[in-house]
């Protein structure tokens, strides 16, 4: 069952991997002339966006009524109900980096096969951006 379920999660990966291909989502290019409305506006994104927030409002509502996931023993869904301050500074660090390197962590890491230098250096920043915040976060809080 665990080959199965590892062949399957490799399939689904690798054809959110080519949606993302086909879509150009890999190209920094294409996310900053998104957010460029006063200049070479491309609204191909929010259609991209659009066609996956229609598919996840049509289909989450069912997922979650089942048991369990088809892949894991149990559902993984956040707790939280509140926004705080750490939502909205890691929502704004986000939004931030992904306007300025054109990269969110999905294409960037597609993009690594591509052999461009950029992605490298997008990937190889958030893995360094996620060890200090594992680090903050260890040092705050020792015995968790």
């Amino acid at each position: 069952m665990n080959r199965m379920r590892s062949l399957t999660s490799f399939l689904l990966g690798a054809l959110f991997g080519i949606g993302l291909i086909v879509s150009g989502m890999i190209h920094p290019q294409k996310v900053q002339d998104f957010l460029d409305v006063s200049g070479q506006w491309d609204a191909s994104l929010a259609l991209v966006m659009g066609g996956a927030l229609l598919v996840t409002a049509l289909t989450f509502p069912l997922i979650v009524k089942r048991r369990e996931p088809l892949l894991a023993t149990k559902f993984h869904l956040p707790t939280a109900k509140e926004i705080d301050a750490k939502l909205i500074v890691g929502a704004a660090l986000f939004g931030i980096g992904w306007g300025l390197g054109g990269f969110c962590p999905g294409p960037a890491i597609v993009g690594l096969l591509s052999g461009s230098t950029a992605p490298i250096v997008f990937v190889a920043a958030m893995i360094v951006g996620m060890v200090l915040q594992r680090v903050y976060h260890d040092m705050r809080n020792p015995t968790s």
